[in-house]
């Protein structure tokens, strides 16, 4: 049986399918991957950690939601974490890792560089495709200005 083409003209009365957009974005649970690097590197504060997880690509996380974040990986023993007190100033809670954190901060980086292959793999072939004289790709005169970052061409690291 012969396969009928599809085109892209809805049916009468039948709204059109939206464009799909590209899902942007982090890895699933990557603020508890980021919260087990960051204190990883040393025992911190959650302030301290509210002010370095933007460096790491989460720029709407809130206090709240954080600290929350914080007691579930304690309850579930990755992180453990100590009244420091100051006579400066209040006692702050100091978190540090697990044994059981340090597994899984290793576990995350080897997904997270699983991830990376895949996604330089991508876009090393957009790349090839854009730079090719010979790409057959639909004219979408998008300029370069309305791309997210994320979206430009990667510029050419020499090897």
């Amino acid at each position: 049986m012969a396969s009928k083409a599809t085109s892209s003209r809805a049916a009468p009365g039948v709204p059109k399918p939206k464009r799909e957009e590209p899902q942007g974005g982090l890895p699933r649970n990557y603020l508890r991957a980021s919260l087990l690097l960051l204190i990883g590197e040393a025992p911190v504060h959650g302030y301290d950690l509210l002010e370095q997880i933007a460096g790491l690509g989460l720029h709407t996380v809130d206090a709240g939601g954080l600290y929350r974040a914080l007691r579930v990986m304690e309850g579930d023993g990755l992180v453990a974490s100590a009244w420091e007190h100051s006579a400066s100033g209040p006692a702050r809670r100091t978190y540090r890792l697990t044994v059981e954190g340090g597994e899984w901060l290793h576990v995350w980086a080897g997904a997270l560089r699983e991830t990376h292959r895949y996604l330089s793999s991508y876009l090393d072939r957009y790349d090839d495709i854009v730079r090719s004289p010979d790409a057959v790709l639909p004219n979408a005169e998008l300029p370069d200005a309305e791309l997210p970052d994320a979206m430009l061409p990667r510029a050419e690291v020499p090897k």
